[in-house]
């Protein structure tokens, strides 16, 4: 399949954005490389790249076969899945990107159950924001989203969606700790550890705090949850996270969790998605289905 090594060899270049870089990850020279982005611009008559001086962009051409060539090779990935299921042997790779939550604790305990069962498929999995992450699906880097809070949505196929409540998070021996469920006035009288406004949750506070009339103190911020975790730990300060991202096994005797009252801080609802009207890999397509049984089977779907 000669065409589909060229198609590849465009794809690399696009989303490095230089031919020197795409070639380190072909293992093959970049005059090499060159010469074929060169003869397939010669084929179709059209420049697909304009040459910068720190790189190489997509043409308005380029942009056009790009998302040609990304439906051909995810098309040529999903029938080879198929034709690998033929033999009863199922094979293939499944690109994911989400929200930071996901990572510590739930994605790496389901990829496990799933390649226990099927040892031929590997896994890619990508930490993007709200936007980023659909924008992801857009450009078929990713086959599956599962993301918290997402902003756009017109490119987005919901698969399933489950509430996630926010909880405060703080160490054992806090004065909130005693308290099952606190209101969100009471955690606003102390001084908090954010996330960044990139994440969802910061978004669902920030609007719950203008509702209540009371400003956060916000002392730390960070796009890490394992960081705020374990700042917590460090001084009287309170900070938050979804379920998926605490369960509470993990969580220890020095941590605690609770559910900030719904009346003060609505439930945000976590996304599991591909793109519209993508047919997607075999292995792709029944990861999504262990992902949506065990979200029906853990938490609250709507």
């Amino acid at each position: 399949m000669k065409v589909m090594q060229s198609w590849r060899f465009v794809d690399a270049v696009a989303r490095t954005g230089s031919i020197r870089k795409a070639a380190e990850t072909l293992s093959i020279t970049s005059t090499a490389l060159n010469r074929r982005i060169l003869a397939i611009e010669n084929e179709l008559g059209v420049p697909i790249f304009e040459r910068l001086a720190r790189g190489v962009r997509l043409s308005a051409a380029g942009e056009l076969l790009i998302q040609h060539i990304r439906g051909q090779l995810s098309d040529l990935e999903r029938v080879k899945s198929q034709i690998a299921d033929l033999a009863g042997e199922r094979r293939g790779g499944v690109a994911i990107a989400c929200s930071q939550a996901l990572l510590p604790y739930f994605l790496p305990e389901q990829i496990t159950h799933y390649r226990t069962q099927h040892p031929g498929v590997n896994f890619s999995v990508f930490l993007r924001d709200r936007v980023a992450a659909e924008k992801a699906l857009v450009d078929m880097s990713a086959d599956l989203v599962i993301v918290y809070e997402p902003v756009l949505m017109q490119d987005f196929e919901v698969l399933q969606t489950v509430r996630q409540e926010i909880h405060v998070m703080m160490s054992a021996g806090h004065p909130l700790a005693r308290r099952q469920v606190p209101r969100l006035r009471e955690c606003l009288t102390y001084p908090l550890a954010l996330p960044n406004s990139t994440i969802g949750v910061r978004a669902l506070l920030e609007n719950a705090a203008r509702r209540v009339s009371m400003p956060m103190q916000t002392v730390v911020e960070s796009d890490s949850f394992e960081f705020l975790r374990h700042q917590v730990l460090s001084e009287d300060i309170l900070s938050f996270q979804i379920p998926i991202g605490i369960p509470p096994e993990r969580l220890g005797s020095d941590v605690v969790s609770r559910p900030v009252d719904p009346r003060d801080l609505p439930p945000g609802r976590l996304f599991l998605g591909q793109l519209r009207g993508r047919v997607l890999p075999v292995a792709a397509a029944s990861f999504a289905r262990q992902i949506q049984e065990t979200f029906a089977s853990r938490f609250e779907c709507e």
